[in-house]
């Protein structure tokens, strides 16, 4: 299966890995203000929970207060990402949890293996041309009946934009477009969620619900 670059992903790693606790100290609390978030993140939840395949990945975990998150929803998470610095973080401060080091392009997850997987914000530092693979591994490790969860910057009417964002180069999505692309690779929508920016954030927010099939 193709897959984005290993100088992209090296250097989207060391972006991060350099100003891994300081991104972790901006983000560990912010659900807290963040109600809608919370809201999509516990329906997705819900009807991982009802699937009865309680198993999920956060594909790109960063520090993992987000796999913690899914844990307390009564979810059985674990997280991947591709930061050594964030992997040890994550461990250190959940050593409940598994955090593996990795692409989640390239998961280590037998097919249909799981009722859902997550990613937050983590497909924004993907080119557009190299995230199909992504969402066909998320289709293959998902069961049939099992959801998908993406947050991403939402382009706001405007085609996909690439902006600058602190740590590395990312994109905005037309909410319509991404969805779009979710759907040939395997899934149904079953919801969105688009949030204005709150006073400190520049862009809005989108959230696709999506059902394997």
């Amino acid at each position: 299966m193709a897959g984005p670059s290993p100088s992209y992903l090296t250097a989207t790693a060391d972006a991060y890995d350099a100003v891994a606790d300081l991104y972790t100290d901006l983000i560990r609390d912010s659900l807290d203000a963040l109600p809608l978030d919370r809201a999509i993140v516990g329906a997705f939840a819900e009807l991982v929970r009802a699937s009865g395949l309680r198993r999920v990945v956060e594909a790109g975990c960063g520090p993992g207060h987000m796999t913690a998150h899914l844990r307390d929803l009564g979810l059985d998470a674990f997280g991947v990402d591709l930061s050594p610095a964030f992997i040890e973080i994550a461990r250190r401060d959940h050593p409940d949890l598994r955090f593996e080091l990795g692409s989640m392009g390239a998961l280590d997850v037998p097919d249909g293996a799981l009722g859902g997987v997550l990613s937050w914000y983590s497909v924004i530092h993907t080119p557009p041309a190299e995230l199909p693979p992504y969402l066909t591994e998320f289709r293959r490790v998902l069961a049939p009946g099992g959801h998908l969860l993406l947050g991403f910057f939402e382009s706001e009417g405007g085609p996909v934009t690439e902006f600058d964002h602190k740590v590395a180069p990312a994109y905005r999505w037309p909410i319509d477009e991404l969805a779009g692309l979710v759907g040939k690779e395997g899934f149904t929508e079953v919801g969105r969620m688009l949030r204005e920016p709150l006073e400190d954030e520049r862009f809005r927010r989108g959230h696709l619900l999506m059902r394997a099939v």
